[in-house]
């Protein structure tokens, strides 16, 4: 079974049901969970109602259109795709041509299982469907086949496309607006705003995380000897106590008579003393471990961004990662 502390550096499990994220959907805070399961876990709150992350406890409110109207977490579902093609559990895709057919007619005929991939059109198609993309006249569309290998160049052109146009590419970076755009979206909305080219951004916003992501290193090992030396002084004091346990029975049995009540009462307040320190050191060692859960997964999703992450996840990130690093870092 996993772990939370497993859960927090395996970016491709969901920390509520444990297992491989369906539909992520990001919050404020950056930690991602699928659709359903925030669907179960809020199933009594409304749209507009101020609820808890289930992981950090940072507040967010739910969006008028409910969750589905969370951000779709594009840097996890990455991850998650390029998971699933490595271990050879993606799934057979429909041919997109048979589909939008049968969708039109209302028919029930099966759907066939795609094949091939036109660079052109960007289209998963079967074989039949694909034959007229070979004989078009101002020439034959290119077709590539539908294997594993493939599997991770359509990843990177589905993860780098534009949110509101996607047929286009994005490439440059709204800083008024923080997101991503196409060309068709500057022209459009973002002319008269200050923007860069993507890569160049990226770059930028990579000393930023990875500045971030140094101190939260700092922190961890800030808290691992933290953790330490509160087991260290835990131990100390259930020695001392039970040092003290053992002088108290050698000298009542020579007295016992004469102050069993004495002894009695001592052992009563020690053993309320023992009870009360051992709750409190635990409750420390609970707040301690709980930070540092959190402290482990920023650093394992920043190092994950900043290693396999393109510019575009970086852009998409870097504003409400670091948000989120000021917070954890306010925390120490």
């Amino acid at each position: 079974m996993a772990t939370a502390a497993s859960v927090a550096t395996d970016l491709t499990i969901c920390s509520i049901c444990l297992h491989v994220f369906e539909n992520p959907k990001s919050l404020p805070c950056l930690h991602a969970f699928c659709l359903k399961c925030l669907q179960g876990y809020f199933k009594d709150n409304c749209p507009g109602d101020e609820v808890l992350c289930p992981m950090c406890r940072k507040e967010f409110q739910i969006p008028s259109d409910g969750l589905e109207g969370l951000q779709h977490h594009f840097f996890i579902q990455q991850l998650v795709d390029v998971r699933k093609v490595s271990s050879g559990d993606h799934r057979e895709d429909p041919c997109v041509v048979c589909l939008e057919e049968r969708e039109s007619e209302e028919s029930s005929e099966e759907i066939a299982t795609a094949t091939v991939y036109c660079v052109d059109c960007k289209q998963k198609l079967c074989e039949r469907c694909s034959r007229p993309h070979k004989k078009v006249t101002v020439g034959a569309h290119q077709l590539k086949a539908l294997d594993a290998e493939l599997e991770p160049e359509l990843i990177q052109q589905q993860a780098g496309a534009c949110d509101k146009h996607r047929d286009k590419q994005v490439e440059l970076y709204c800083h008024q607006c923080n997101e991503n755009i196409c060309l068709v979206c500057y022209a459009v909305k973002h002319r008269n705003h200050e923007s860069g080219e993507i890569p160049e951004v990226a770059e930028k916003f990579r000393l930023n995380i990875d500045s971030d992501d140094q101190q939260s290193v700092s922190a961890i090992n800030t808290f691992r000897r933290q953790m330490e030396h509160t087991k260290q002084d835990m131990s100390k004091f259930l020695n001392d106590v039970n040092s003290v346990e053992k002088m108290v029975l050698q000298r009542g049995d020579a007295v016992k008579r004469i102050v069993d009540n004495q002894i009695s009462e001592l052992m009563s307040e020690l053993k309320s003393l023992k009870s009360d320190n051992a709750k409190l050191a635990q409750k420390a060692e609970d707040q301690l471990h709980l930070v540092m859960v959190d402290m482990e997964s920023f650093h394992a999703y920043s190092r994950e961004l900043m290693d396999k992450g393109r510019p575009t996840d970086v852009t998409r990130a870097a504003r409400e990662l670091h948000d989120r690093a000021k917070v954890l870092h306010a925390a120490e």
